[in-house]
């Protein structure tokens, strides 16, 4: 299955296909210890491996990452994406915002449009967000988006916390 990629704008942002401009952000943020809610920290084999997955998925399935600019400066402050295949029992909504565009609001304003996008373009039945228990700040924001915990979702880490998003 083949899928085009959307580009998505929002009154600050543009969530885009990703491309190799963007490694060397990425992979400096998978080698820190902000992706320790991610499973990380990641070496260079191991960024590449989520970042190449990342990519894949919207040929596999449709859904899969954005990267997230800043309109005013063309800046890129992130990422949002859909996950799914064989590591993630549901179609997933994630984020990551790299250090200097914490608590800008970004985040939620890339997950609400992607979301939206996901239920009303591609008509996905569903979204989770699988969150790390000690993770604060998706957890606030997964609650500021809608999301509700869902006590019975299978979960890919059984410590993950699952919320479920609802369908704006």
């Amino acid at each position: 299955m083949s899928s085009k990629v959307p580009r998505i704008e929002t009154e600050r942002l543009i969530l885009r296909r990703m491309s190799f401009d963007d490694w060397p952000d990425y992979v400096s943020m998978l080698a820190s210890k902000r992706s320790a809610h991610m499973g990380g920290p990641y070496d260079a084999e191991g960024a590449w491996a989520m970042f190449c997955r990342d990519a894949a998925q919207w040929d596999f399935f449709s859904v899969g990452a954005l990267m997230i600019d800043e309109k005013s400066t063309g800046h890129c402050v992130g990422q949002v994406g859909i996950n799914f295949g064989p590591p993630f029992p549901e179609y997933e909504l994630g984020w990551l915002v790299y250090p200097d565009a914490e608590g800008k609001g970004y985040a939620f304003e890339a997950a609400t449009a992607l979301s939206d996008w996901a239920f009303n373009a591609r008509g996905l039945p569903t979204l989770v967000s699988y969150i790390a228990p000690e993770n604060d700040r998706s957890l606030v924001l997964a609650n500021r988006l809608g999301a509700v915990l869902d006590q019975n979702a299978a979960r890919p880490d059984p410590d993950d916390l699952v919320f479920r998003h609802p369908k704006g």
